[in-house]
């Protein structure tokens, strides 16, 4: 299986740099760039990737106006979120929209690699550097007591696993109960604490201080 990747940039060199990164071992292909917000929505349309590598800034719609316009129009690519430190509160609004992957512009090809397959496979990927700074953003948000009292004592345990980053099965290993189970108590957990992923509901645990990195 060779992943078709497009690319969301309006630097002409990080886009060659990462396509020479991404083709080298030839189970990923970059078949579409864009410079620009404008650009890469039409650009999506023709070339349906499996996943774009979208950077947060750039002109005629920045990452975050651009995925805004992605669900707008039901373009279903998978998104990795490009972005520095210095963006990490647009993190937030990212996850919110239902953004697949976050990860920083200086993370190795390796890290890369990671999170690109990990969202293939159908799971959600925040760089783990990330962690601290988001928790630091969230600090002053409200502990929202209120949903964390729905959870019944397994969801809260599950709800502490999955945030850590430990996929169903893992959990289902650890509890000793089927994955089957696991699922079953993780969709209960999302409607609880109203969240629709596991990025949401690590944001979640993070801003409650549920889980400490």
């Amino acid at each position: 299986m060779c992943v078709k990747v497009m690319i969301a940039d309006d630097h002409k060199m990080i886009r060659e740099g990462l396509k020479q990164l991404l083709e080298l071992e030839g189970d990923l292909k970059v078949i579409e760039e864009a410079e620009n917000g404008m650009d890469c929505i039409e650009k999506l349309k023709m070339s349906e990737p499996d996943i774009l590598l979208l950077d947060i800034n750039m002109p005629k719609m920045n990452g975050i106006q651009t995925l805004e316009k992605m669900k707008e129009e039901e373009l279903n690519s998978k998104v990795l979120m490009l972005t520095v430190h210095s963006e990490v509160e647009y993190l937030l609004k990212a996850v919110d929209m239902g953004v697949d992957g976050y990860i920083l512009k200086d993370a190795d090809s390796t890290e890369l690699r990671k999170a690109i397959f990990s969202i293939i496979d159908g799971n959600n990927y925040i760089q783990s550097s990330l962690i601290p700074l988001l928790n630091s953003k969230m600090i002053a948000r409200d502990i929202d007591n209120e949903k964390i009292k729905l959870l019944t004592k397994r969801e809260f345990e599950i709800l502490i696993h999955l945030s850590s980053g430990m996929i169903n099965k893992e959990i289902g290993d650890m509890l000793q109960i089927t994955e089957r189970t696991v699922k079953n108590h993780v969709s209960s957990i999302f409607k609880k604490i109203e969240v629709s992923d596991r990025t949401q509901a690590a944001v979640f645990a993070i801003r409650n201080n549920l889980i400490r990195i």
